[in-house]
């Protein structure tokens, strides 16, 4: 074997550096002309706690804005050379292991979760060494047999993929996109037998998922279903460990990858951690069979949709330079359902494109929970420069071969999946995934960078992973509460970026991590920008200064520029201009709802349980989000909290329009230089919740917001405008 010198992959650092650090420089000292407008003016203005208000909100935003700044600085894009990965370790690649996760049929239907897990099992990787692990928290008949089905459909699949080099990878996505060969050959034959057994498989599923239950007949066709002879709930039920395939034969003679089932121990007085316990149980079970130096792990609706998925991530991790600093290479997340405009936001494009690439430069990207690839000592509790740290060395790949469990070792490994083995033991802290969080994969990655370690992050030409976008206003609310109430937790906790790695990790990249722990508390500057102006607007109070003021020009300037910049960002990622103006309107949202209420139950300490998004959309819902028609039809208090602002910012502008048509042509000129700022951002706002208003007022779809969120919305509208007025 040749090992031979060279990288496995390039680094490139992006385009524009200078010319946007003068930008920001520009910007800077316009935020700093601003403070000083406030701090200079603050004893003299009429409104006085008004204008002290404002003050505080721009001093956060200035400052808020300089740490953004850390993922625009040094933007780094990543190269690979998989050609020399195979000619440099042929046969000896290090072993993998997927680990698939799932809690709840009905929300994550059986169905997807396997189409998930046959992607995985067909990448284009030595199956001999490739394990996929299911870890089915809800403890399902209906997701085992689902997957027992799988395990003989894969027989047939996978050569498939391997013959006709398939991509997307995923049965379920291929067969959506794919048309019949025209040309009568063995491909068009195939290709007519894979899709007959496909279409079986999934009849059998879904004929199953819909009654509920599997039927006697059925499950003596494995004898793993005895193990639900003693469940008794999803959340009350012994650990379940079964090997469907062990490496068995396909259909043309070549070995399968190694499937295996999980369905850790529930008991209702024990205490469970949905999505870093299942991992942690994960990476225990799985030492024991097959022990892959490296794990990716992968949600149950994130299919692969590129075969090279692995041997891009060895790149990184077997690189001779710098694969011995690398932790984790974490790939971007991608949707496969998300309209041209992104009604919602959810194609996360300026987080994708931006935001990872400039933490890539400066020591590495979050981890994000799923499409990430980790060395299993890493996870394990290693810190980088320990003395059994050889990184990269070929032999540090090397290990025993698989594990052929036996009906013994097979009960040994449900020990290890059991609520009660990491009792006392480090999992959870310092050994795994953090335990406590709501994101627990965001604690566990700066942990992980505070012990030393680098990350790496790769957004290839084609997409590796696609997954489910929220198709609703209310999932994209709730979604986003989840994240920034953990983010907060976080920067509360002993592993606060503020202080937690100090002189270990990169100071760029803790200012990126404290970006996103600061979501939360941003939302109130962005409350009070978005409601006190409008209000000062209907009552003739002025907050900014006059058009013919020099002080207006760094207001100006800020909202020309940043506007624009945003803009110009948003398209160079892919986005559309409508795409852009819907960005904006759930970026206010966001902040005005989900953000606030992440900061209320963490301050008054409400229970953070770990909410699953629905992958399941009803057909009415899913024609209106095909339209991009906004889905407001759930009544939530995170829903009244978005329709309070927009109708207060209605009622200042409909005032303001009022007052200045009662007006002579010179009062209202004089009216207009004044109140200029308020009167552009009431009217920004009031465009910017159209949406919303035709939901309030007009729509009569199922779709339109409730009528009992519309009165409540309405009635405190009007209370908050009232008593502004009256003080």
């Amino acid at each position: 074997m040749n090992v031979g010198n060279g990288r496995l992959f390039e680094t490139e650092r992006g385009k524009g550096r200078i010319i946007y650090r003068v930008f920001a420089a520009t910007v800077l000292v316009s935020v700093v002309w601003i403070w000083v407008y406030r701090a200079t003016l603050v004893a003299a203005a009429s409104g006085r706690w008004f204008w002290i208000g404002s003050f505080a909100a721009e001093l956060w935003f200035g400052l808020y804005w300089m740490l953004t700044q850390s993922v625009r600085w040094n933007p780094t894009h990543r190269r690979t050379f998989k050609q020399k990965l195979t000619q440099r370790f042929g046969n000896e690649l290090p072993r993998v292991d997927v680990f698939v996760c799932t809690a709840d049929p009905v929300i994550e239907p059986p169905m997807m979760v396997v189409s998930t897990v046959l992607s995985v099992m067909a990448y284009d990787y030595p199956p001999e060494k490739l394990s996929v692990y299911l870890s089915d928290d809800g403890g399902s008949e209906l997701t085992f047999y689902a997957l027992t089905q799988a395990a003989i459909f894969s027989k047939h699949w996978l050569p498939y993929c391997r013959n006709y080099k398939v991509e997307p990878l995923s049965p379920v996505a291929y067969f959506k996109s794919a048309a019949t060969p025209r040309d009568h050959t063995k491909h068009r034959q195939d290709f007519i037998v894979i899709q007959r057994l496909f279409e079986d498989m999934k009849n059998r599923i879904e004929q199953v998922t819909n009654i509920g239950r599997v039927p006697k007949k059925l499950r003596l066709e494995h004898q793993g279903f005895l193990e639900w002879d003693s469940f008794t709930s999803p959340r009350d039920h012994a650990a379940i460990v079964q090997i469907l395939l062990d490496h068995d034969e396909d259909t043309e003679g070549h070995s399968l990858p190694k499937l295996v089932y999980m369905a850790r121990e529930k008991r209702p007085d024990h205490f469970h951690n949905f999505k870093a316990g299942a991992m942690n149980a994960l990476i225990r079970v799985s030492s024991m069979i097959s022990n892959g130096p490296i794990i990716l792990n992968v949600d149950c609706d994130m299919y692969s949709n590129s075969s090279d998925t692995i041997k891009d991530a060895l790149c990184f991790f077997l690189d001779e330079e710098k694969g011995h600093e690398i932790a984790f290479v974490q790939y971007p997340q991608c949707f496969e359902n998300i309209t041209k405009n992104e009604v919602y936001g959810g194609s996360l494009r300026v987080l994708r494109e931006v935001d990872f690439h400039g933490l890539d430069g400066i020591d590495g990207p979050l981890y994000v929970g799923t499409g990430c690839f980790h060395r299993r000592d890493i996870l394990s509790g290693k810190s980088f420069g320990s003395s059994s740290d050889q990184g990269s060395k070929l032999t540090d790949w090397k290990s025993e071969k698989d594990t052929h469990c036996n009906h013994r070792e097979t009960e040994n490994l449900q020990i290890l999946a059991s609520c009660t083995f990491e009792s006392d033991t480090e999992w959870g802290k310092e050994i795994g995934l953090k335990y406590g969080c709501p994101v627990e994969d965001v604690i566990t990655g700066l942990s992980i960078h505070g012990r030393g370690w680098k990350s790496v992050f790769y957004n290839p030409k084609r997409n590796a992973f696609l997954g489910v976008a929220a198709t609703t206003l209310d999932q994209t609310l709730v979604q986003h509460k989840r994240w920034s109430e953990g983010d907060l937790m976080i920067l509360i906790s002993k592993y606060s970026p503020a202080w937690y790695g100090l002189g270990r990790v990169h100071p760029g990249l803790l200012m990126g991590y404290m970006m996103y722990c600061l979501w939360a508390t941003s939302s109130l500057p962005t409350i009070y920008y978005t409601i006190v102006p409008s209000l000062c607007l209907l009552n003739d109070v002025q907050l900014f200064p006059q058009v013919s003021s020099i002080w207006f020009l760094p207001y100006a300037y800020i909202i020309i520029s940043i506007t624009a910049y945003n803009y110009l960002e948003f398209l160079r990622c892919g986005g559309t201009t409508r795409g852009w103006w819907n960005d904006r309107r759930i970026w206010l949202y966001k902040r005005t709802s989900s953000y606030l209420f992440a900061l209320l139950d963490t301050i008054l300490g409400s229970d953070l349980s770990f909410v699953i998004s629905s992958k399941v959309t009803d057909t009415d819902v899913h024609e209106r989000y095909e339209k991009e028609m906004m889905e407001f039809g759930v009544s939530s208090p995170l829903l009244i909290a978005v329709a309070i602002q927009s109708i207060i910012n209605m009622i200042c502008f409909l005032g303001f329009a009022i007052k200045s048509m009662l007006m002579d042509t010179r009062t209202r000129e004089a009216y207009y230089e004044t109140m200029a700022i308020h009167i552009v951002l009431c009217f920004v706002l009031v465009l910017l919740n159209v949406p919303l208003y035709l939901g309030l007022f007009v729509r009569r779809d199922k779709g339109k917001i409730p009528s009992d969120v519309t009165v409540k919305s309405i009635f405190l509208a009007l209370f908050f405008c009232t008593i502004f007025t009256v003080l």
